[in-house]
């Protein structure tokens, strides 16, 4: 493989992961970044800001692939569409987008964005594959680090979740990558389905630790969609190897 690939968010979580497997199988990668930096590892740095569309021209340029991975708590309809006009003035054979689990189901602000930014990929003229993924197990960790520190831990009633390592899910993304444009494929999610809080006593058992739990209500539409279970993909998907006590006994124990 010698095409050129533009990689979005990739100095992030998933990008960390990525960007290797995509020079294991030779590759010639190209990293979107906010800010320049020098070349290196056989990788080229390019500055590019996606939600105010600066720098996308010369960042897709001679790329006949684009991974986007970049994303945030808000926005992520704007840079898409900023991304993918681009991608389809250069002529990029394959577009390739990493969404969530539950974006066309569950009514939440960010998750809309999410939903927003398929349509953009799926509606750009560029062929397109997107996977949606569950939360990672690193976003678990993080909010189970925070809700720790106080002296007793909010459980939402209901709240599932299918938490994925991210390694499992780079290593599909790179797959999807170097294949044929295919549109939406199945989710990818964990191998175990988890309470709000089972999680938070999984990483309290890691650090050896102690707290009261207090259970709460999600109120409105949000809510009644998170006790349905729509974030969750119970019935064909694929399935990540990496439990969350097998991040945990890596990460905490």
């Amino acid at each position: 493989m010698t095409s050129t690939i533009l990689v979005t968010g990739g100095t992030g979580t998933l990008g960390s992961h990525v960007v290797p497997l995509l020079l294991e199988a030779g590759c010639k990668v190209r990293v979107l970044s906010r800010h320049g930096r020098e070349s290196r590892e056989g990788v080229e740095y390019v500055a590019c800001d996606l939600l105010k569309g600066e720098g996308i021209e010369a960042a897709v340029d001679g790329a006949e692939i684009v991974l986007h991975l970049a994303g945030g708590p808000k926005g992520d309809d704007v840079a898409t569409r900023n991304l993918v006009r681009a991608a389809a003035r250069a002529g990029v054979r394959h577009l390739v987008y990493i969404s969530v689990i539950g974006a066309d189901k569950v009514p939440v602000g960010w998750l809309r964005s999410k939903l927003a930014a398929e349509q953009a990929v799926a509606e750009s003229g560029v062929p397109w594959t997107t996977l949606r993924a569950a939360q990672f197990h690193n976003l678990v960790l993080t909010v189970a680090e925070k809700t720790a520190k106080l002296p007793v831990i909010p459980v939402p009633g209901g709240l599932r979740f299918q938490p994925v390592d991210s390694r499992d899910v780079a290593a599909r993304l790179v797959e999807l990558t170097l294949g044929e444009p295919v549109g939406l494929v199945p989710d990818l999610a964990g191998p175990k389905v988890y309470g709000m809080g089972d999680l938070a006593r999984g990483y309290l058992r890691a650090r050896g630790k102690r707290r009261l739990m207090m259970p709460v209500r999600i109120p409105g539409k949000a809510g009644r969609a998170y006790r349905a279970g729509e974030n969750l993909s119970l019935d064909g998907a694929t399935l990540g190897r990496r439990t969350w006590e097998d991040f945990l006994a890596e990460r905490v124990s």
